[in-house]
């Protein structure tokens, strides 16, 4: 749970630039990659974070756009990047707006009342969880995984 708004800036911040390093790192025709068949795929969890990111900062009081839950995720990997961009630049934006106090407040979450900070913690949490298994379907389909938390297998 966060009580800084200094903390999950910083966090934010680092964990979207990784997210978004990942996204970059898909190609149009590796979109449907996925595990086995009829498991979320490459494309489907990149849109689906970025999505996410906009329900997260709904629930926790901010200006986030982001798709619906019935749009379909886009087959060109430059929309979802550009979509997951202007997702960045709203959090920027936004987080300007939040104090250390607000983070203590009760909101309206996924499962119901909880705290902003703990909210926004699990934002990072969950696309930590997802990106993850981004990285795997990336080098299960052939492309480079880009470094995020240090360097990568191609970096050696």
């Amino acid at each position: 749970m966060y009580r800084k708004v200094e903390d999950f800036v910083n966090d934010w911040n680092v964990a979207s630039a990784g997210t978004l390093n990942v996204f970059k790192a898909m190609t149009n025709d590796k979109l449907d990659q996925s595990i086995i068949e009829g498991h979320n795929s490459l494309g489907w969890l990149a849109w689906h974070l970025v999505g996410a990111a906009g329900a997260f900062g709904h629930f926790a009081g901010l200006n986030i756009p982001g798709p619906t839950r019935d749009q379909p995720a886009p087959t060109d990997v430059a929309e979802i990047v550009a979509a997951y961009e202007k997702i960045i630049n709203a959090y920027k934006e936004e987080t300007t707006k939040l104090t250390d106090e607000s983070l203590l407040e009760e909101v309206n979450g996924f499962g119901g009342p909880t705290l902003r900070g703990a909210l926004l913690r699990a934002l990072i949490d969950h696309q930590t969880h997802h990106r993850g298994q981004m990285t795997v379907l990336l080098r299960q389909a052939g492309l480079t995984v880009p470094p995020i938390m240090g360097p990568t297998k191609e970096m050696q």
